[in-house]
């Protein structure tokens, strides 16, 4: 009996320990927000490479098109896994993030590996 006991624990302690992490140096971060995550920042590219959006640390965007490099600069804001962008001419337009990926204005953008 202690024997089944003692691997229940086992069992639950395992579950545990690897349920609140995905790998060992991150925690898991499961039904947290993009805006909780900070996990926007950085580049986000259409699969074709064509539209190419930076989404910078102090809430500025630089978004290229094709060979043009700064097409779009602006303001964005996330809010929850919502964007909203604002560029400077004041167009604005706005996006949502679902498991990973980002639909803007008809687009798929997926971040840029490091």
């Amino acid at each position: 009996m202690e024997k089944i006991h003692f691997l229940h624990s086992m069992l639950i302690l395992t579950v545990l320990t690897t349920s609140c992490t995905i790998n060992k140096n991150r925690p898991m971060e499961k039904n947290k927000t993009m805006e909780e995550t900070k996990d926007y920042i950085g580049l986000w590219v259409t699969k074709d490479d064509h539209i190419r959006h930076e989404l910078l640390a102090n809430n500025r965007y630089d978004e290229a098109r094709g060979n043009l490099k700064s097409a779009y600069q602006g303001s964005y804001k996330v809010t929850g896994n919502h964007i909203d962008y604002k560029d400077d001419t004041g167009f604005t337009a706005d996006g949502e993030f679902k498991e990973g990926i980002l639909y803007h204005g008809g687009m798929i953008l997926r971040k840029e590996k490091k």
